[in-house]
């Protein structure tokens, strides 16, 4: 019998293409997430839909996990855009604790790989990569709750022997990038103009440059960390970004061009900070935490032997034609 796979948060921008990754991998798949469907878990299909609140009691968590008698657990559940500071705590952080122990207490072996952020680090120094050995300190709510996240789930495999790995994911693009992301938000905005006139984005002055990576290179490290051996992965924190810097201006003029439209950019201060901002803290502390970001990804080469396959041209494109494509099967039907 084919090994589980259960992706928490399966039906969002990470979890699916983790679902399809587990999936093409020879797992049976089971997908948990608010909206999924309700009901007992079958035996018999490839991928099965479960509806959960991940905020329920510990023991509904511990139920689910021995129901499913899954071999590795991916969470990929969470908030990061659109979410006030207790939410967060409450979805990226008390979750994640709440767990780690449920996977620790099943009375076989699992694999947990928490899905981290690159977040976690906060500021990189101009230049340089920053590995997974560097000093955190995230300067922002959603940073500062998956470093915790991150803390608890090691916490844990340190106390217990559970099998966890965090994989501390950079800024992850390609098809199905929810629309509160920058890219996302460009690549919508691009496909909903009509047709040929020219398309209007104001945004946030494009400074930064940041280490991106394709959501389905993602995927395929978490494959990999699920089969890697528990010895060289158990406890640990692995980078996984294309390990450079790329500017973020270039990102969102290679998208526009790559839509092949008129546009007309205008950057400008927004007006209002974030909403994972501490109070007191504006926009530009906010924007500071990711400047400069490139992250070391030597660690998952060597424990993984994974390295990012998706150059970003391809997930730039993959992340147009995902969102033209409703507009086109809205037109035939």
């Amino acid at each position: 019998m084919s090994p589980t796979a259960l992706v928490l948060g399966g039906t969002g921008f990470m979890g699916g293409h983790l679902c399809a990754a587990f999936r093409a991998a020879g797992h049976r798949v089971v997908c948990v997430s608010r909206g999924g469907a309700s009901g007992r878990l079958p035996s018999d299909l490839a991928t099965v839909h479960l509806r959960r609140d991940l905020a329920a009691p510990e023991h509904d968590l511990a139920a689910l996990l021995a129901e499913a008698a899954p071999a590795v657990v991916v969470n990929a559940a969470g908030v990061v855009w659109q979410a006030d500071e207790e939410r967060m705590w409450s979805l990226n952080t008390r979750f994640a604790e709440r767990l780690a122990r449920a996977a620790a207490a099943l009375p076989h072996p699992v694999r947990l790989v928490q899905l981290g952020s690159s977040h976690e680090y906060g500021p990189g120094e101009l230049g340089t990569s920053t590995s997974e050995e560097a000093r955190c300190a995230p300067a922002s709510v959603y940073g500062r709750t998956k470093l915790a996240a991150t803390e608890s789930v090691l916490d844990t495999a340190r106390n217990t022997g559970l099998a966890a790995v965090v994989l501390r994911v950079a800024n992850a693009t390609g098809p199905g990038m929810p629309s509160g992301s920058l890219l996302g938000t460009v690549a919508e905005r691009l496909a909903a103009a009509p047709g040929g006139e020219q398309a209007e984005l104001e945004l946030a002055p494009l400074r930064a440059r940041r280490d991106f990576v394709d959501a389905r290179d993602v995927a395929a490290a978490a494959v990999l960390a699920a089969a890697a051996p528990v010895d060289e992965i158990r406890g640990r924190v692995i980078n996984i970004a294309r390990g450079e810097a790329m500017s973020v201006r270039q990102l969102v003029e290679r998208l526009i061009s790559l839509a092949d439209r008129p546009v007309r950019l205008t950057e400008r201060e927004p007006l209002v900070a974030p909403v994972h901002a501490r109070s007191g803290e504006d926009s530009r502390a906010l924007r500071a935490d990711l400047g400069w970001q490139q992250l070391d990804i030597s660690r998952a080469r060597r424990l993984l032997g994974w390295q990012p396959a998706v150059d970003l041209d391809t997930s730039l494109a993959d992340l147009l034609a995902a969102v033209r494509l409703p507009e086109q099967e809205r037109t035939r039907t």
